[in-house]
Parts: structure tokens; C-alpha cells; sequence
């Protein structure tokens, strides 16, 4: 193709193989000085398109979202796509290797293949593929159709012999692709108006945050540089160095300057100036340049193959990390925007990965409070603090919210201190309570912890499996992490099982609808849906009924839904 950029993207040649050992490439795109003549473009896919819109004749790709994405330029719907190699590598196990066909060549089938830089160079001069003369294209491209069958031989033979990460594969991963590469296509609508004064305002706000930290400091200094940040607070302020950096010099890394932000104003004001400068370059300077001209909407690469657990991210704008906690995090989310006659509905996940920790555990405690509907982090503070549900303060509720999620995540008694602003020992006092008071989750945890250090992988309630390589390790801190991830990635990962789940069945029924609504976003345990005025209620209706129905726990899933004109209102 001609560009990375899918919305852009156009179709230089076509590659093939059905046969291991034989492919063919097509070409008829090359226009490079002196490029032969070569057959007319629309001609081949004009032949080709009956074979690539076919459901019975079942296609085998290496990231096959971007082919067809790619194709809809070119007014071609692929479909039949039956095995994509880069999923099936994911799904075999997420963490053991890349999963570019690169790599996965080299480790399943020992070839080292030709790396694109090598015909088209790199950096700034590096050519697009229609610059590249056929007789350097032609073996580049035959190889990666040969090379990818091959691939899917090897890999699918492993995944075929386990059942859990089989129906992961079959029933989740590959029917998603193609409701993903819909969501790609149809994209965002973007006030870049209101973003650009977002962006005014925040720069205004850098520069008095600026200020106020040379103030502090009693000098001016770039906050953007470590070397001069270290020097300023560790040297000129003498504040305590907490951390070093493997080279032995004092850290000002984010978590060293939290935690330092608890007793000194400057690294708080540094963090602040931080935060703001990476929103400003991201999302309010960045995203009216990325409206497509084309359809004049945003639209981002979800990618299915990254994460360790199973969740989606995103890229080119990463939507998964706008920040929620912060105003302008929130207003940021005010530019994504519904057109005329539509509304904006979000919709997400109530506590999923404390109501999957409910099942997983089958504590009683929790279980009886999430089945008579009682405020979960409520009813935790009662059970810590020794009092009646309705005598809970505020900050004993926040308190208990930060050890429930902490929990989830194996927080130590340390990173909890952190976290509340408490003497340690008063939150490894906390987390004892809590285990007397949920000993079913204690023991799931302890139990997790010599399953994983047995099995060498723990999986999540559908099958979905994460390899732990370094469960057993000598290495003390290598080996607590990978017992953290033993106990998180279950719940995180189940929790990414089930809004794909949702989305499948959502999608399924949109399409048989026909009734105007789109997904338009995914982001962590929240959809985000376009819908026309007329069908808000019946939209509302039936989405909700499609998240709460997308698994079976001990505990029913709850969800929380929005309406609005954009995405903030709507959350």
C-alpha cells in the first residue's frame, strides 16, 4: 500500500498464496520512473472482489484489520476471514513474544525474513511501496503472503490442542476484528474549535505553573529537563532523594515525585506542569490535525494484539488514556461531539473487576452485598472501620475504595500508605482487617498465587490464558510483580473478555436492526455509541440489556448510562 495511515492508504499490489512454498504478486500500482507498464488497477480488483467479498472462500492474514480497512477505499468488503496469524500468535500466549510477522517467523518457522527497510530504507527517505521497482517488490511481497500461510500452519496446530485459548480465539478475537475495523472506519466527530481554546487555555495555565515553581525554586529552570529538575530539588531545595536512576543519579521519575508532592509544594506543581503539557501536545493541539479530510472525523487504530490481558488499546489518538480524574481531562472529552440529530450515549461497566473478583472468590461477604445491592466500597469501610453502613464518612468510603481496587491489583501495604497518606503500618493494619473480614478472597488470592507458581500461567473465567515466566524467579521484585499480575490479570482480563462479548452481540443485533445507532468507541469498560433522536429509548433499552447479558456470574453485572450532546455529558 501506499501508506501505514488506513483512511489513506491505497493498493499498490496484491500477494498470494495457497500453496507453502509458492506465492504470486500482483502489481499494478508501481509508479516510479520508467515503471513498466502493468495491468490496470480497477481491472484486477474488479476481479478480484467477488473472491475477497466471498464468506465461503476463507482468507488467512497477518493483520488482516488493515487489509480491510485498506480495501473499503478501493469499495471492496473483505470478508470470509477465517485466521489471522498476528491474533492467533496473541491468543497463543500474549506475552511471549512481538507478534509482527517478523518475529513470529524467526521463532516459529527459524527464517529470517526481509525486513521492509531493507527495500525501502528508513527514516525520512524511506520509500512508499509504489516507489519500490517490481523486481525488489515482487520477492518481498510473495514471500510475506508464503510466509504467513506457513505461520498460520504452525501456529494453529498449538492453538488447536487447547481448548480454553481455541474458543477465545474463534468466539471472541476473530469475529471482533471486523467489528473493530467498523468502529476504525466510521470514527469520531471532533469540535476543534472548542480544542483550540482548551489549548489557549491550558498554555496560559503552563506558563503561570511555570512561574510559580521558578518562584519556588528562587531561580528559573527548564521544568521539562530531568538533569536541571534534580539539581533544583535535590541539591538547591534539599529534598530527601527517595530513588535513583540505574545510572546513580536521584529519580524524578512520575511515582518519586507523587509521593514527594505529599510534603514539598514544587514536585506537586512539576507534576501538575507535567500532566498538562502531555495533555496540550496529545489531545487539544494533536487532534485537529488528525480529522480526516476525507470524512472530516477522527479516527484511531485499535489493536488487539498489545496488551498482556486481553484488553484493547489504541493509537493515533490513544483513547484509552484521556484522563478522567482531572477537569481538563474531562473537558477534553466535551470536543467529542454527536451530529445534528444524534445523541452521544456512554455506557460502562459498574465495579466489573470487584464483581469478578466476587465470583472468582466466592467470598460470602461480597457476594451477599453485591446481590442486595449495597454501595460495595460502603459496605468495605463499614466492615474495616467497625461501623454501621450509614455512620461511613466520606473519607473512610474513599479510604475503602482505594483498598478494594488496591486489592485487585496486589497493592502492598506500602504502596497503600502511599496512596491514603498513612503511616504503613496503619495500612497493613487496614488490609488485615479486610482479609478477617473477606477471607474468601484471601484464600483466592493465596490460592492464585501457588497455581500460577505450579501451572506457570493463570487464565481468565473464558479460557483466555497469560504466561508468567517469571512467577518462580530469584529475583525478588521480578517475582512479586509476576505474583501481582497472577492476581490481577484473571479479573482484568475477564473483564476484557466481556465488553468484547457485549460488543459482539451488540453489533450483531445493529446489523439486524438497521436502525442508524453506531458504535463509534471502546474505552476500557465503557462503549460509546452515536445514536438518531428518535431511537434513544429503545437504543438505551437494548444496549443495556446486551452488557448485562454478555456473562453469566455469580454476581449480576451492572452498568451505568449516559445521554448527551458529547461524550462528557454523556459519561
Amino acid at each position: 500500500t501506499t501508506s501505514l495511515k488506513y483512511m489513506e492508504a491505497e493498493v499498490v499490489g496484491v500477494s498470494f498464496s495457497c500453496v507453502e512454498g509458492e506465492a504470486a504478486y500482483v502489481p499494478f500500482g508501481h509508479d516510479y520512473l520508467d515503471a513498466p507498464e502493468q495491468l490496470d488497477r480497477e481491472w484486477v480488483l474488479s476481479q478480484l472482489k467477488p473472491l475477497l467479498e466471498s464468506q465461503d472462500v476463507k482468507k488467512v492474514g497477518q493483520n488482516l484489520k488493515y487489509d480491510k480497512n485498506v480495501l473499503v477505499n478501493h469499495g471492496i468488503n473483505l470478508q470470509g476471514i477465517e485466521h489471522d496469524t498476528m491474533i492467533e500468535s496473541y491468543v497463543l500466549n500474549s506475552t511471549g513474544s512481538r507478534h509482527d510477522m517478523d518475529t513470529l517467523a524467526e521463532k516459529y518457522l527459524g527464517r529470517k525474513t526481509i525486513h521492509f527497510e531493507e527495500i525501502a530504507g528508513k527514516g525520512a527517505k524511506q520509500l512508499t511501496f509504489n516507489q519500490i521497482e517490481i523486481e525488489v517488490a515482487a520477492p518481498y511481497a510473495a514471500e510475506d503472503a508464503d510466509i504467513t500461510l506457513r505461520l498460520h500452519l504452525a501456529i494453529f496446530e498449538k492453538l488447536s490442542k487447547l481448548p480454553g485459548q481455541l474458543s477465545v480465539f474463534k468466539e471472541i478475537e476473530m469475529p471482533l476484528m471486523s467489528i473493530l475495523s467498523k468502529m476504525e472506519q466510521t470514527g469520531v466527530l471532533i469540535d476543534s474549535d472548542l480544542l483550540d481554546q482548551q489549548s489557549a487555555a491550558i498554555g496560559q495555565r503552563l506558563m503561570a505553573l511555570e512561574n510559580d515553581a521558578h518562584n519556588l525554586a528562587g531561580k528559573n529552570f527548564n521544568l521539562s529537563s530531568p538533569k536541571q529538575l534534580q539539581e533544583i530539588l535535590f541539591v538547591d531545595c534539599k529534598i530527601p532523594v527517595i530513588k535513583k536512576t540505574p545510572k546513580g543519579a536521584p529519580s524524578t521519575a512520575e511515582e518519586v515525585l507523587q509521593e514527594l508532592a505529599l510534603d514539598y509544594p514544587l514536585p506537586k506543581l512539576i507534576l501538575e506542569h507535567r500532566g498538562l503539557s502531555k495533555l496540550k501536545s496529545t489531545y487539544t493541539d494533536k487532534l485537529p490535525l488528525m480529522i480526516s479530510k476525507k470524512t472530516g472525523r477522527v479516527h484511531t487504530s485499535y489493536h488487539q494484539a498489545v496488551t498482556a490481558t486481553g484488553r484493547l488499546s489504541s493509537t493515533d489518538p490513544n483513547l484509552q488514556n484521556i484522563p478522567i480524574r482531572s477537569e481538563e481531562g474531562r473537558k477534553i472529552r466535551q470536543a467529542f461531539i454527536a451530529p445534528e440529530n444524534y445523541k452521544i450515549v456512554a455506557i460502562d461497566y459498574s465495579q466489573i473487576e470487584l464483581r469478578i473478583m466476587a465470583h472468582l472468590s466466592g467470598d460470602a461477604s461480597l457476594l451477599k452485598a453485591f446481590a442486595e445491592g449495597e454501595d460495595i466500597h460502603r459496605h468495605t469501610a463499614a466492615e474495616i472501620f467497625g461501623v454501621p453502613a450509614e455512620d461511613v464518612t466520606g473519607d473512610q468510603r474513599r479510604s475503602a475504595k482505594a483498598i478494594n481496587f488496591g486489592l485487585i491489583y496486589g497493592m502492598s501495604a506500602h504502596g497503600l500508605s502511599v496512596q491514603l497518606g498513612i503511616e504503613r503500618h496503619q495500612a497493613a493494619k487496614y488490609m488485615d482487617t479486610y482479609f478477617e473480614r473477606y477471607p474468601g478472597v484471601r484464600d483466592y488470592m493465596n490460592n492464585t498465587r501457588e497455581q500460577a507458581k505450579q501451572d506457570g500461567f493463570v487464565e481468565t473465567i473464558f479460557g483466555r490464558r497469560l504466561y508468567l515466566p517469571e512467577i518462580n524467579s530469584s529475583n525478588g521484585l521480578r517475582r512479586q510483580y509476576a505474583e501481582r499480575t497472577a492476581i490481577n490479570a484473571p479479573m482484568q482480563g475477564s473483564a476484557a473478555d466481556i465488553i468484547k462479548r457485549a460488543m459482539i452481540n451488540i453489533h450483531r443485533w445493529l446489523i439486524e436492526a438497521d436502525t442508524g445507532i453506531s458504535m463509534i468507541m471502546q474505552v476500557h469498560d465503557e462503549l460509546v455509541f452515536e445514536v438518531p433522536d428518535d431511537q434513544l429509548d429503545f437504543a438505551k433499552t437494548e444496549i443495556e440489556k446486551f452488557m448485562v447479558e454478555a456473562a453469566e456470574l455469580k454476581v449480576s453485572l451492572e452498568v451505568g448510562l449516559g445521554v448527551g450532546d458529547n461524550w462528557e455529558q454523556a459519561h
